[in-house]
């Protein structure tokens, strides 16, 4: 029986979570069986209290405030071992419209993705400031490049996720995990694609984009972190590249003014120049070291996989046993009537 898992992590929603979970649907074309999953991130307001009273079925409460990439992997994996087929991930401050989840999870039922994102209509959202959409834009077009996929809305938080797909999973950056998870799903070949979606009015400010330097640097940083993760050979070798190039060319200009008779004037272009080399020579051995580091990453990562599928084998193995002892004693009391 398929099953779908709708998650929201949670920081001090108590206002905004009832709105959102309002709106979520109990039944959904495909699936058997739709739950819900609040993933409360060391909250200090009562969103516990208030997912419980609105019927959430799952809800996953972290010791401390860890940021939203690890409240993102929590409800990952606690759906994982809830037996989920498929994972919807939504944000508590309704910013999505719930109504587009059948569209979110089309192209998953009908096999043509296992990871599906919801592009919003940036242009048309009123709230989004000139700066924040060219940036929103712009992030996109990154993660594009590095990769290679063709998703619209790169930042948008709002996604479907095959239980295959989630599996193979891992977020390393603690800001956020909408670049990440696609640049890992491009670098393992997984089958992404996007939809558009609908979005509902601003009931509060955005707390990933406290400020617009902020949100500026912060992105830099996952993407060139997010780079040396998963490309560390290609990024290293080009840093490499843009040190050398300076030496090799302060190298040429002192051996031309050697054969011409002005050579012992620029003995200070020669020294720099061979600094200059030996950097790019150590940086691209870092990134030798980087990559044979990669490799151990992703065995660890196949490690993981192989746990997960385990305990969701065990776990359905557990159920297959408790439907049968079920049948059995109705069984048993039909025969006694």
């Amino acid at each position: 029986m398929p099953k779908l898992i709708i998650q929201i992590p949670c920081l001090n929603e108590e206002e905004t979570l009832p709105i959102a979970l309002a709106a979520l649907p109990r039944q959904v074309d495909g699936f058997d069986e739709v739950e819900w999953l609040v993933v409360d991130d060391g909250s200090t307001d009562g969103t516990v209290r208030v997912a419980t009273e609105n019927g959430v079925d799952h809800i996953v409460s972290l010791t401390h405030n860890q940021g939203l990439a690890k409240a993102f992997m929590a409800g990952i994996e606690t759906a994982l071992k809830l037996g989920a087929d498929v994972i919807v991930n939504t944000d508590a401050d309704n910013q999505y419209d719930a109504s587009c989840i059948p569209d979110l999870v089309r192209p998953i039922l009908e096999k043509r993705a296992q990871i599906v994102v919801g592009a919003r209509p940036i242009s048309e959202i009123e709230h989004f400031s000139p700066i924040k959409k060219i940036l929103q834009r712009f992030g996109s077009w990154t993660v594009k490049l590095a990769s290679d996929t063709s998703v619209a809305d790169a930042p948008s938080g709002f996604r479907a996720i095959h239980r295959d797909a989630a599996m193979q999973l891992n977020v390393f950056n603690r800001y956020t995990y909408t670049l990440e998870t696609i640049i890992q799903a491009g670098r393992k070949d997984i089958p992404i694609t996007s939809v558009p979606i609908r979005v509902n009015g601003d009931l509060r400010p955005s707390r990933l984009v406290k400020s617009i330097p902020s949100y500026i640097r912060r992105s830099l940083v996952t993407i060139v972190r997010i780079f040396i993760v998963y490309s560390p050979l290609r990024f290293f070798t080009t840093c490499a590249a843009i040190i050398a190039v300076p030496g090799v060319l302060m190298i040429a200009r002192f051996l031309y003014k050697y054969m011409i008779g002005e050579g012992s004037g620029n003995i200070q272009s020669l020294v720099l120049s061979s600094a200059l080399i030996a950097l790019a020579g150590i940086v691209a051995m870092s990134g030798v070291l980087a990559e044979l580091i990669a490799v151990n990453r992703q065995l660890l990562e196949e490690i993981r996989i192989r746990q997960l599928q385990q305990e969701m084998n065990n776990r359905a193995a557990t159920h297959s046993i408790w439907s049968r002892s079920e049948a059995d004693e109705e069984n048993k009391r039909s025969q006694r009537q």
